[in-house]
């Protein structure tokens, strides 16, 4: 357990200024992004603001990837929108309050899924995801983010409907935002003293503030409501404790805990590559697990890793766990104390913070390999990015490109696989396999053996093929059979201890080398997380 829960790495060494600074500049990002999520959901903005607070805090303290935020984020609120949406349809006469107390428990069950993700070891899976999906999926998380900035060039009407900015508004708008992205890509040329983000955010905000620009602010977002709060109360939700109750929540509590499990292993995966360190996964999924049961009985949505926000951190020079914590309580603060002060931000601000978060998140060395990467690469990319960008569904766009990965890599093995053959000085034909023997392979396998005419012994030498799956086990089995029709001897070598297991019902005509055997291990299981 211990190794789980350490809170600091003392050996890290930590540059208090800069996790500071920025962690007061992530703070004030997370604001509209956890009201928008929250609002996405149908949800009232503190279930977000609770959420931001509580998951940041517990994860920042807890996680495996220092620096790293974690919040609500809209790939968890997309889950609860259908989880509404079907109770209301299920359970007839269900009010608005009765389906909050529902998702705080569907959100308390899914940390208990990621929780027991982790104390399994079950993260290190997450290398299984090809660099290919890896840049489709953060190619399509940089066009959701600059999407959802979009909607600041719009106004609301009095019936509630939304249209394009036009005249002044839209030019003003456009203006801040430019000057905004002109100020994060231009201060850190002069000195990183400070964040940029930080500094672009102040700046904004004195001249809106200091000339009377009527430009639309944070509090604008609320729909005529308010941050201001006390502190969260903790309470076991408000649900009657049944089968029938378990039977509703259980399938989107596993959503819930697959999609932030792969979004924040993603996104971990991402920050590693950036900083050139390596974080551990399993303890973040016992972290993530944690604050989501911790944000449950607190009256938070629940959420992962958040993308931008760690963007936001990472590139202000944040590599600690400080800088989450006062992300954290810095946004608490704002909760309890400066509430006012926070309302009146310039949206135009925090829109080109997350422009710039956007442009910043794109890989733009994946156009450049376009003619370099083999065609199914560039599929499972453009793939992935579509599904993220078109449903926002990070879980099953990850999934659909593991998928054609996997059988992209089956299709080409299965047409790799050879056999050298020759008679030796005994008279026996040696066939020396080449390439994975699985269900892909099997017909190519079976049409490098000529039954009727070999000799009366044959031996199959598998020291530079494996046999992979039960497919290839019964093929063998088979091609056995035909040779004992024949009266013809089969000898195998090279075989590993699990398939000698597997094929023990062909032991009267099988002679296996045990001598030579090697000893297979999985590399991955190898490896400490």
């Amino acid at each position: 357990m211990k190794k789980y829960f350490n809170l600091f790495d003392l050996r890290q060494k930590i540059n208090y200024k800069t996790e500071v600074l920025s962690g007061l500049t992530v703070a004030i990002a997370l604001v509209p992004e956890a009201i928008a999520f929250a609002l996405l959901a149908g949800l009232s903005p503190l279930t977000g603001l609770y959420a931001a607070f509580s998951i940041g805090l517990v994860t920042s303290i807890l996680g495996g990837r220092p620096g790293m935020i974690s919040g609500a984020t809209g790939a968890i609120a997309v889950v609860f929108v259908g989880m509404i949406l079907e109770m209301k349809e299920t359970i007839p006469g269900l009010n608005s309050e009765s389906i909050v107390q529902y998702i705080f428990a569907t959100v308390i069950l899914a940390g208990v899924l990621q929780m027991l993700v982790g104390f399994l070891r079950l993260g290190k899976f997450i290398r299984l995801v090809p660099h290919s999906v890896m840049f489709g999926f953060v190619n399509g998380l940089a066009i959701v983010i600059f999407m959802a900035q979009l909607d600041q060039f719009k106004i609301k009407l009095p019936d509630g409907t939304k249209e394009w900015m036009v005249g002044a508004p839209l030019w003003m708008m456009l203006g801040l935002v430019l000057l905004t992205m002109l100020i994060i890509w231009g201060v850190p040329k002069l000195t990183k003293a400070v964040p940029s983000g930080l500094v672009a955010i102040i700046t904004i905000a004195t001249i809106t503030l200091g000339f009377g620009i009527d430009t639309s602010t944070v509090k604008d977002t609320l729909d005529g409501g308010t941050i201001a709060a006390g502190l969260p109360n903790f309470a076991i939700p408000q649900i009657p404790f049944t089968w029938e109750t378990l039977s509703i929540i259980f399938p989107y509590a596993v959503i819930v805990a697959a999609v932030g499990l792969i979004e924040s292993l993603l996104t971990l995966n991402l920050i590693d590559e950036i900083t050139q360190t390596r974080g551990r996964g399993n303890k973040e999924c016992v972290a993530q697990g944690t604050a989501n049961i911790f944000t449950g009985f607190l009256g938070g949505m629940g959420g992962c890793a958040m993308i931008g926000q760690s963007l936001i951190n990472i590139s202000s020079g944040a590599r600690a766990r400080l800088s989450g914590i006062v992300a954290s309580v810095g946004l608490l603060m704002f909760i309890l104390f400066g509430s006012s002060l926070v309302e009146q931000l310039p949206m135009a601000a925090l829109t080109g913070l997350m422009i710039m978060v956007s442009i910043g998140t794109f890989e733009w060395a994946s156009l450049r390999t376009f003619n370099k990467m083999p065609i199914t690469d560039i599929i499972v990319m453009l793939v992935v990015m579509l599904i993220t960008v078109v449903f926002h569904n990070l879980a099953l766009a990850v999934l659909a490109g593991v998928i054609i990965s996997a059988l992209a890599f089956s299709w080409e093995n299965a047409t790799r696989i050879r056999a050298r053959k020759h008679i030796d000085e005994n008279g026996v034909k040696r066939y020396e396999i080449y390439g994975p023997l699985f269900f892909g392979s099997i017909a190519v396998f079976n049409e490098k053996f000529d039954v009727d005419n070999d000799p009366d012994e044959i031996v199959i030498d598998f020291m530079e093929s494996r046999v992979v799956d039960m497919s290839a086990i019964e093929a063998l089995n088979k091609l056995t059979e035909l040779y004992e029709a024949k009266g013809k001897k089969v000898v195998l070598r090279h075989l590993s201890p699990d398939c000698r297991q597997l094929l023990k019902n062909a032991e009267k005509i099988i002679d296996i080398n045990v001598d030579e055997d090697p000893t297979y291990k999985v590399m991955a299981d190898a490896l400490s997380d």
